[in-house]
């Protein structure tokens, strides 16, 4: 994802439910997380916002990676394309969830060409100096909403392919979301309440409404050429 608190946010509820059933969970973010204070400097709440990422990945036993670009800076481009191969050829993942190519914020419209193109990309025994895993291969591939799950550019709602039930684990995921106390705390300073975690709540009801359920989560898979086809989260998170 682009930022810290963004995979919280979009699918931290399939990351919890993923892990229950034994997966290795690992959240990345390109951004540093340094425009995300009005009182800190960049610096320092880059600092804090990483704290706060592995804190929320380790609370369901996960890890976080950062590349420490600047925000409002992501762009795709050589150096941190190579980046986040790099970076993928480390994890080798089976499953990747990223931004779609159309959201509200550039950082999150460039993310989700970096981490395409390392999901494609990694594999590829000359697209990185590092060690080629064992057994890599094209992971599966899926958008999460973008922001408020509109498409910016028509205001229209996007039609997911692929809804997953969260809402056994939506306390879990809340108390995930409140590990970033940085922006919870901003949040409810400027709103008078904790709107961080009910608006998180506010969308997994509209998107549950999809399926008759309390709290859901929403995908789109990728199918273009050479990726897996089948419905991998459908299949596992029935």
């Amino acid at each position: 994802m682009a930022h810290p608190d963004d995979a919280e946010i979009l699918c931290g509820g399939v990351l919890i439910r993923l892990g229950q059933l034994g997966w290795d969970i690992h959240i990345a973010t390109v951004a540093a997380g340094d425009c995300g204070s009005d009182k800190l400097g960049p610096a320092e709440i880059a600092a804090v916002r990483k704290q706060e990422g592995i804190n929320a990945a380790g609370s369901i036993g996960g890890t976080y990676h950062t590349l420490a670009e600047p925000d409002v800076n992501v762009v795709f481009d050589q150096a941190t394309n190579r980046k986040a191969i790099d970076l993928f050829r480390q994890i080798n993942p089976t499953l990747v969830i990223t931004h779609p190519r159309e959201d509200y914020m550039l950082d999150h419209e460039q993310t989700h060409l970096l981490a395409r193109s390392a999901a494609f990309s990694f594999p590829i025994p000359n697209a990185s100096p590092l060690p080629l895993p064992a057994g890599a291969h094209i992971p599966h591939l899926y958008y999460a909403d973008p922001v408020e799950g509109r498409d910016p550019y028509t205001g229209q709602m996007v039609t997911p392919t692929t809804v997953i039930d969260v809402s056994d684990v939506i306390d879990q995921k809340a108390a995930m979301l409140a590990c970033h106390a940085s922006q919870r705390d901003w949040l409810r300073a400027h709103h008078g309440m904790d709107e961080y975690l009910e608006a998180m709540k506010r969308f997994g009801e509209h998107r549950g409404s999809l399926i008759g359920v309390d709290y859901a989560e929403a995908f789109r898979q990728h199918l273009g050429h050479a990726f897996p086809e089948n419905d991998l989260l459908a299949k596992l998170l029935k």
